[in-house]
C-alpha cells in the first residue's frame, strides 16, 4: 500500500490548486453553462457539451483533492535527518557508468509533472531509505539489480 505521505510544500501547492479550481475555474466554467444552457437546444451546442464536460472534470478533481487532503500526513523537515536519506531528501546519486541523477523522495501525489521528484514507494526511494553520502544503494526492480551510490544529501527549508 502507498504511503500517505506529503511534504509542506506539496500540502501548500494541493491547497492552491483546490482554491483555484474551486473559487475562480469552477464559478467561470459554470456561468459559461448557464450561458450556453440559454441558447435553447443543448444537444448540439459545442459550448454547452465542452464547458459542461469540463464541470465534471473540476468537480471530480476537487473530490479527489480534499479527500487526499484529509487522508495525507504532512512531515516537518526535522533536523535529525541530516546526512542521511529520509522523506523530503534531495539525493544525488550516481552508478558505475557516471550517470547521475538528482532528484527529491516525496510523497505519490506530489510527482506529477515533476521529472525531479520521486515516490517514496519507488524502488530507488526505498533501497535509498536511511543510507549516508558515500553508502552503495541495490536498487531492485524488475528489469533487474541496479547499483547506484550516493554522492549528496540535502534538506532544503522553508527557511533557506
Amino acid at each position: 500500500m502507498a504511503a500517505n505521505l506529503i511534504t509542506t510544500e506539496g500540502m501548500v501547492a494541493l491547497k492552491a490548486e483546490l482554491d483555484q479550481l474551486w473559487r475562480i475555474e469552477r464559478r467561470d466554467v459554470t456561468q459559461k453553462v448557464a450561458w450556453a444552457a440559454s441558447l435553447g437546444d443543448r444537444s448540439e451546442n459545442a459550448d454547452y457539451q465542452y464547458n459542461k464536460k469540463r464541470l465534471r472534470e473540476i468537480d471530480r478533481r476537487v473530490r479527489y483533492l480534499r479527500k487526499a487532503m484529509e487522508r495525507l500526513k504532512v512531515v516537518e523537515y526535522s533536523p535529525q535527518q541530516e546526512g542521511k536519506v529520509y522523506f523530503g531528501a534531495w539525493v544525488e546519486v550516481e552508478n558505475d557508468d557516471g550517470e547521475q541523477l538528482r532528484f527529491r523522495v516525496v510523497g505519490y501525489d506530489e510527482i506529477f509533472d515533476r521529472k525531479d521528484y520521486i515516490s517514496i514507494d519507488s524502488p530507488m526511494a526505498r533501497a535509498l531509505l536511511g543510507k549516508e553520502v558515500d553508502d552503495e544503494a541495490v536498487v531492485r526492480t524488475e528489469a533487474g539489480e541496479f547499483i547506484w551510490y550516493i554522492n549528496r544529501i540535502e534538506y532544503k527549508t522553508p527557511e533557506q
